[in-house]
């Protein structure tokens, strides 16, 4: 693995409430996610960590792993619990995807020609994580919905 890699992956699990704090935030204000305001502050953040700490298992294997899998389901069914809308969950996922890249590029880890190429494959792995998290944070959703309707 490359070494903008895996500092990032340090970054976010070294850092993941004072990341997910900065989250908190975002999402509370957010108009996309009104829910939130209402939610406990402490329950989010805990939700936001976890994720956070199992994005470097994530990011580690070459392909979703049934126990990538069953976090995302599980994170999905906590939020529905929580009566989190299905359009802000997934909303909160890509604020939470803009918020651990933010803190990596504020701390400055790529700075030369070689860490921005490293930095872009990083991305490019980071988006792709995220928006299987989204699918099945979603198919999850459909799921409970059906259920919840019989």
């Amino acid at each position: 693995m490359k070494t903008y890699a895996i500092k990032y992956l340090e970054l976010a699990e070294n850092h993941a409430e004072k990341i997910a704090k900065g989250w908190v935030k975002d999402v509370q204000k957010n108009s996309k996610t009104p829910t939130y305001k209402s939610l406990d502050e402490e329950a989010i953040i805990y939700q936001c960590v976890r994720f956070y700490q199992n994005f470097s298992k994530m990011f580690l294997d070459e392909k979703i792993t049934d126990d990538v899998l069953r976090y995302f389901r599980s994170y999905a069914q906590e939020s529905y619990a929580m009566g989190i809308p299905a359009k802000e969950t997934i909303y909160a996922l890509i604020l939470m995807r803009r918020h651990v890249w933010l803190y990596a590029e504020f701390q400055a880890i790529f700075s030369s020609g070689i860490d921005q190429r490293q930095a872009l494959d990083t991305l490019g792995r980071t988006i792709l994580l995220f928006d299987y998290a989204a699918y099945e944070v979603t198919k999850e959703y459909q799921e409970l919905m059906k259920k919840s309707k019989k």
